[in-house]
């Protein structure tokens, strides 16, 4: 079977991608490049096509030159703080480019789709554990258009032969074991990366924003899920389609989560590095924790995460990061 790749030349996209080479698929990335890195297609020997998922030609074109079974979608903008001063940018490329997407499939008739949404989605949880009932109150634009691009396909569901599970996760971080592939964003925003980069003398210290939380040291509690089982879950939710499963929506998490903290002295313990860290104020809209529940998803889909413990995540991180940028 051959399965569409968008955005797999990004970090989660591409990791997804030699999970499903490895379990048999064909596969096709199309990823415009704005985020994604080309290098990273080619060390995995997949089909890329160079082109954005709002040009309905292209779309229309690549579902007619290739027999396409279905399509996970991770072509998206994911920077919250960029999401807050150019919203227009995140409702075109996340909201417009995924609607032409799904119109374009629909018209092929390809009708299994797998969505990378965000926990962002949910805002300021009600309560932690997240489960997947809890009220969804984003608060930023990028929360806002994952949460758009549920509700069309919900919509969908009910009035066409479409089916499509999201699935919501919460902090993606580690890279694979092998050293292949791992996490290379520009800017770097994520916690894990930017503690690593400071143990390789590329910052001088990383930031703690805010050390008064309601937690048990003070720090922002996270979620952090290894990217290897996120593609595990794309897979496990692609068959689920496959196999006739109907629309639906499921959380990965690990159902614990690791201070900000935590995370720079277990770097330390990895790394054998001093890595700096200085005290900054909080940053607006921080939950104090983000924990997700992944019940639903080892229930249903049969996810069963690998590598959930810190120690892990960070060595895998580290190995990577000290490959591509030691």
């Amino acid at each position: 079977m051959t399965i569409l790749v968008t955005g797999g030349a990004g970090y989660i996209g591409s990791h997804s991608v030699l999970t499903l080479q490895q379990a048999g698929y064909e596969v096709i990335v199309l990823d415009n490049l704005v985020y994604g890195h080309q290098d990273i297609v080619e060390v995995l020997g997949a089909k890329l096509i160079v082109g954005d998922t709002c040009d309905r030609t292209l779309l229309q074109q690549l579902f007619t030159d290739y027999q396409i079974d279905a399509v996970m979608h991770f072509a998206a903008y994911a920077y919250v703080g960029e999401s807050v001063t150019k919203p227009a940018k995140y409702y075109h490329n996340n909201v417009i480019g995924t609607f032409t997407l799904l119109e374009a499939m629909r018209e092929a008739n390809v009708n299994n789709f797998v969505f990378s949404s965000t926990c962002a989605t949910y805002g300021v949880p009600d309560s932690v554990p997240i489960k997947e009932e809890q009220s969804q109150n984003p608060i930023n634009p990028y929360g806002m258009t994952k949460l758009m691009v549920e509700k069309i396909l919900q919509d969908f569901s009910h009035a066409y032969d479409f089916r499509s599970v999201c699935l919501r996760y919460f902090n993606a971080a580690g890279a694979d074991p092998q050293g292949r592939l791992g996490e290379d964003h520009h800017p770097e925003t994520h916690l894990i990366p930017l503690v690593l980069q400071t143990a390789l003398g590329h910052r001088e210290s990383v930031a703690i924003f805010g050390t008064d939380y309601d937690t048990p040291d003070g720090s922002c509690v996270r979620d952090y899920i290894h990217v290897l089982d996120l593609a595990q879950a794309h897979i496990l939710a692609l068959e689920y389609l496959l196999a006739g499963g109907k629309t639906d929506v499921f959380n990965l998490g690990n159902g614990n989560g690791f201070s900000v903290k935590q995370v720079i002295e277990t770097a330390r313990q990895i790394t054998g590095k001093e890595i700096p860290a200085t005290i900054s104020d909080r940053r607006a809209g921080d939950p104090p924790a983000l924990v997700g529940s992944g019940e639903k998803a080892r229930h249903i889909l049969g996810w069963q995460p690998q590598y959930s413990d810190l120690t892990d995540i960070i060595t895998h991180a580290w190995r990577w990061h000290q490959k591509r940028h030691g």
